[in-house]
């Protein structure tokens, strides 16, 4: 006796059953997001509930605990999890990336320099302006 039922064509039934890939770094992105567009400290409960696709609780509470490892996230104990939130908000956490590659280098200087020959004129008018700012001890950096 044969089977007459409908065999899938190669690769479909793989495709249904799972959500795309994300890329390196996409879920880590999705969390602070979420984070950042919340305003408060959320668990990993939460957060896996506003992801919405099906992850498991224990691949959230690595990613949390990877992003607060990095030193991204602040935690507090919440009975037997934790809350998490952002220690800066997007701006503060691209401040914090750009500083940590001139970190690494050994001619600051140079670096700096080069940043600063390829910027956009209207990004150098507002660096410009930044700093100005500050250094006239104004708020707003």
């Amino acid at each position: 006796m044969t089977d007459r039922r409908r065999q899938p064509a190669p690769g479909e039934h793989a495709e249904r059953a799972r959500p795309a890939r994300r890329g390196p770094g996409e879920l880590e992105a999705e969390v602070l997001n979420l984070l950042w567009a919340s305003g408060g400290a959320r668990t990993a409960t939460w957060t896996q509930q506003q992801l919405g696709d099906d992850l498991a609780y224990s691949t959230v509470v690595t990613i949390m605990s990877r992003l607060y490892e990095k030193g991204l996230l602040t935690r507090v104990r919440q009975g037997r999890s934790y809350a998490y939130r952002p220690v800066a908000d997007e701006a503060g956490l691209a401040a914090r990336r750009m500083r940590q590659v001139l970190d690494r280098e050994h001619d600051r200087a140079a670096v700096l320099a080069s940043f600063v020959s390829d910027l956009s004129d209207e990004d150098e008018r507002t660096l410009r302006a930044v700093l100005r700012r500050q250094a006239a001890g104004e708020p707003g950096g």
